[in-house]
């Protein structure tokens, strides 16, 4: 009998160990990574005895010498020198296994001497919430002689805001002892409890014999000041700026290196946002973070493409992996050769293999796998396999592959499987496979054994989703069901509408690389990819990319014969029409409402009308809008909430704002009906647009939740059109320099979403701040731009008579502008008459000028 036949024994009995203790000595056998050492206790082998070892000298990554990677360190040093110039991240990407952690600690190391180091590891699950990473950060930062004063109250606060009942003492907050501010206040108070308000808190440091002139900056800082009136979610974001400001004024020069591990333990459906706000305010220091895929955060803001350098991590070269096996105590040369081959070139086997060698079988991938089942149960040798079609899994996914194959379930059978060294915890209380070991096991499987066990699991994902909606359940539904060979093109589709609903353009983006990723695998199929491209579209919809959107479609690439084909001509308007192709948008969404039966006609009858109504053609969209109605199903509740929002915006857009007032409130509740995470950021913009004319006090808050929501979801065109909103509302505030800082953004956003007539109007809310200003130069040098974008988008004739209403106020006059005002008003298809129509406009500017 070879050793690799041998069982394992009790040193002392001679007997096989019975149960989980058994099978645990196997695993650790095998794989070289033994678990609690007990005392008398061996491993026999047929090379001899071999003394248990703890796990964390045979395999922790610091224990192992560090080969090869000279071309990414010298990356490193080239982002490193680039310090000081706005914020910097390095991406550090790659599969499980293939060292991203081991290099980040080597990243670490050569910045010591050099720069202040810290670092986040966000497998740790209190490092994915915002405030307590922040303070992870802050108590390593402070170590190396950070102040943190501004942060440090407003940490307080924060901590004061979620626990309203206790006092804040030593023992509550985690770094009051290393806060010469905090301390200074609890010293002051000794004996008084106290509840932390800025203000108070700030009252209490005058109360101090030292620091007199950190009190008088405290004193008077503006953000602080405001902290006791922020909402939770504002009061966050502040915390994360304080942070950052403190950084920058408390670092004294020296540059710093943020670390952050395992970006994808954030989970598919978490928001990432936190840590978005955050990288991009770190500005004196670089970023580096570790993911399995590149960050996604150009889709949100194409700024993120000039801060982000991406550094893909491949398989280590023949010749390390020589040297890594050789300092591993792998001796034979045929034997490192075939290991070498084998690995890919990957860490995560090297090391399997080097901690496997003293067995004197292990050569090869394959065989790894092959004399590890030899030690496994057969029926967790199938747990493994069929685990292996799982990207995530739980005790009742396990229990119900156990029941489907007919394997032992339960409670003992559940832990003996997830003790594996290779088993990792994965977010939302799963467990996961390393992918290497699941790609090794999921090919053992038949074609037949691995459909069904996909049909399995996409029958428990889609009870799941029934239940609680969740875009993660949704997802794996569709992942599964398409593995199973179960889903239609129109099922796909209406996944990615739930998933859409529910949360925005993230999780449908995961659903089109999971298709992507099925038809690469498989044989050519016209209606998926059709589907696929369909989805892709509809998401670049949902962020207002015309780009990427028109990439998807060229001319007449669909048919209007299929739902999916419908559908993406339907996007490929949408794209037209944000790129400023106004025309050959509406022709597209014409030939889809007069050519195609179904519910696929509905939201192009929409967008036609839509465009009437920007063209101004108003008495024609609400028509055809009461022709979409008439025909749609009544619980049809996101379009009949896009309907009334289409009549809330002509009616804007007449200045009749009671009547777009009501308009918005059935849109608003419909979409409430629906529960669409979407229909509620869009009411947000358009009712800051609405009380920006009508009550700009109130439209500050709104815009700014506008601005938050929409943010979140990706979508800056909207995000753009909320800042409009806010600078107009701060505008007619005579806030004029807040005004013109949200006009920035504004324009900002619209420019990278190519929202044309979006950004338009966004010149012409910031020509009549200068109006207001009295440059009347530039006011006339926006207002023949914003003209020159109308006109060239053939949108909102009732913005450019405005257009020619402002020059009259600043006594100028321009052929061109005259010209444009002169053709709208020739166009323009009033509800009630166009001279009552421009009597409300003026009205309503004058209001705003004054």
């Amino acid at each position: 009998m070879t050793s690799g036949d041998e069982p394992i024994f009790d040193s002392h009995r001679r007997l096989p160990l019975p149960g989980i203790e058994r099978r645990r000595r196997m695993c650790h056998h095998i794989l070289g990574v033994p678990g609690e050492s007990v005392p008398g206790m061996v491993v026999l082998t047929g090379r001899g005895r071999m003394a248990l070892e703890p796990r964390f000298r045979r395999v922790a990554a610091l224990h192992r010498r560090f080969v090869n990677r000279e071309d990414q360190r010298a990356i490193f040093d080239e982002e490193l020198g680039k310090v000081g110039h706005g914020p910097r991240v390095l991406n550090v990407t790659g599969v499980g296994g293939i060292g991203k952690s081991r290099l980040l600690r080597e990243f670490e190391q050569r910045a010591q001497d050099t720069c202040m180091v810290a670092t986040l590891d966000l497998q740790v699950p209190a490092h994915r919430q915002q405030e307590d990473a922040l303070a992870v950060l802050r108590m390593q930062l402070g170590r190396q002689g950070v102040r943190f004063d501004r942060y440090d109250i407003a940490y307080a606060v924060l901590w004061q805001r979620l626990h309203p009942h206790l006092g804040l003492t030593r023992r509550e907050l985690p770094f009051v002892e290393s806060s010469e501010v905090l301390t200074e206040v609890l010293d002051t108070a000794a004996g008084v409890p106290v509840f932390a308000t800025a203000v108070g808190l700030v009252k209490l440091l005058d109360r101090g014999a030292d620091a007199r002139k950190r009190r008088r900056h405290l004193r008077t800082d503006e953000t602080l000041s405001q902290l006791d009136q922020l909402p939770g979610a504002d009061l966050v974001d502040a915390v994360t700026y304080l942070f950052a400001e403190d950084l920058r004024a408390g670092r004294k020069g020296r540059p710093y290196l943020i670390v952050i591990d395992a970006y994808d333990a954030l989970g598919q459906a978490a928001s990432d946002v936190w840590l978005r706000d955050l990288v991009a305010q770190l500005d004196r220091g670089l970023v580096v973070v570790a993911s399995r895929e590149p960050l996604p955060w150009q889709q949100y803001a194409s700024d993120w493409g000039d801060i982000i350098r991406e550094l893909p991590l491949e398989g280590l070269p023949m010749e390390a992996r020589m040297e890594l096996l050789t300092d591993g105590g792998v001796t034979d040369p045929h034997m490192r050769e075939v290991i070498a081959q084998a690995s890919i070139g990957v860490p995560f086997y090297l090391h399997l293999a080097v901690d496997s060698e003293s067995k004197r079988q292990v050569v090869s991938q394959d065989e790894i796998m092959q004399r590890f089942l030899q030690h496994v149960d057969p029926d967790e040798r199938r747990y493994l396999e069929l685990l292996g079609i799982a990207r995530t899994f739980d005790f009742e996914l396990f229990n119900r592959l156990a029941q489907a194959f007919h394997l032992p379930a339960g409670q003992i059978a559940w832990e003996r499987l997830t003790s594996y060294s290779f088993v990792y915890p994965a977010p939302e209380d799963r467990h996961q496979l390393h992918q290497l070991m699941a790609s090794v096991l999921r090919v053992r499987l038949s074609p037949t054994v691995t459909r069904e066990t996909h049909r399995v699991l996409h029958d428990l994902w889609s009870e799941r989703a029934h239940e609680s909606d969740a875009p993660t359940a949704l997802r794996e539904a569709a992942y599964h069901g398409l593995g199973a060979g179960v889903l239609s093109s129109d099922r796909l589709l209406d996944y990615a509408d739930q998933i859409a609903d529910l949360g925005g353009s993230q999780g449908v983006s995961g659903l089109v690389s999971d298709l992507k990723e099925f038809l690469d695998q498989g044989d050519p199929d016209d209606l998926l990819d059709q589907t696929a491209r369909c989805l892709a579209a509809e998401a670049a919809v949902l962020l207002g990319d015309a780009e990427k959107i028109n990439e998807l479609t060229p001319d007449r690439s669909w048919s209007l014969t299929t739902r999916a084909g419908a559908r993406l001509a339907v996007a490929a308007g949408h794209g037209r029409r944000i790129g400023g192709a106004t025309s050959e948008a509406l022709n597209i969404y014409a030939t889809v409402w007069e050519g195609r039966d179904g519910p696929e006609r509905y939201p192009a009858g929409l967008w036609s009308a839509d465009l009437h109504m920007a063209q101004g053609r108003f008495r024609r969209a609400f028509h055809l809008a009461d022709e979409v109605i008439a025909d749609s199903p009544t619980d049809a509740h996101v379009l009949r909430g896009d309907l009334a929002r289409l009549l809330h915006l002509a009616s804007r857009f007449s200045y009749d704002f009671e009547r777009a007032e009501r308009h918005l409130r059935d849109a608003e509740l419909r979409y409430r009906q629906a529960g669409t995470v979407v229909g509620a950021a869009l009411i947000k913009t358009n009712r800051a647009e609405l009380l920006a004319w009508t009550d700009p006090f109130s439209a500050i808050t709104v815009a700014q939740e506008a601005i938050e929501a929409n943010t979140d979801l990706g979508a800056l065109h909207e995000a753009g059109k909320a800042f409009t909103a806010l600078g107009q509302a701060q505008l007619a505030l005579g806030r004029f320099d807040h005004a013109h800082t949200s006009l920035d953004h504004a324009c900002r956003a619209l420019e990278t979403a190519g929202y044309r007539s979006g950004r338009a109007r966004a010149e012409l809310i910031r020509a009549s701040l200068h109006t207001r200003l009295d440059q009347a130069d530039a006011a006339v040098s926006s207002l023949r731009w914003a003209v020159e974008e109308l006109v060239a988008v053939e949108v909102y004739p009732t913005l450019l008579i405005v257009a020619e209403y402002l020059l009259d106020i600043l006594g100028h006059q321009d052929e061109a502008v005259s010209l444009a005002a002169q053709e709208a008003r020739a166009s323009i298809e009033a509800m009630d008459s166009l001279d009552m129509l421009e009597t409300r406009m003026k009205h309503h500017l004058r209001g705003l000028l004054t």
